[in-house]
Parts: structure tokens; sequence; C-alpha cells
């Protein structure tokens, strides 16, 4: 599990049905590094993988009260 980057998270968004563009991209990239910096330790023992591609579809997602 690395770190993934723009170029990855493209491709991945696109077949989710979120497609992205460079500077989304490369702003997931930054926001979920984090994330898989602090799982490399412990990388191949959890029972899921981060997925960026949600992330565009949380971020975007209207909360009602």
């Amino acid at each position: 599990m690395t770190r993934p980057t723009p170029k990855e998270i493209k491709p991945i968004a696109q077949v989710s049905g979120i497609p992205v563009d460079d500077e989304i991209a490369a702003r997931i990239s930054n926001a979920i590094g984090p994330a898989f910096e602090g799982f490399e330790a412990i990388a191949g023992t959890l029972p899921f993988d981060l997925e960026p591609a949600s992330y565009v579809l949380a971020q975007t997602q209207k909360v009602s009260k």
C-alpha cells in the first residue's frame, strides 16, 4: 500500500464514475497521503484498502439536518 499519485487517482476516479481534473487529483493525493503513510507499518494486514475515488463523492455530499 503506497501513497497514490494524482496520475494514479485520475483513472480510479474515472472508473468509479467521478471524473476529476488534475488539480482535484492532486488535492486528493495530498489529503489521503497521510493516511497511507500512517498505515504503512501495517500495510497488507488490514481487511480493507483506502479508495481515493470516493473522497470526491464524500466531499460533495450535502448533509441534511
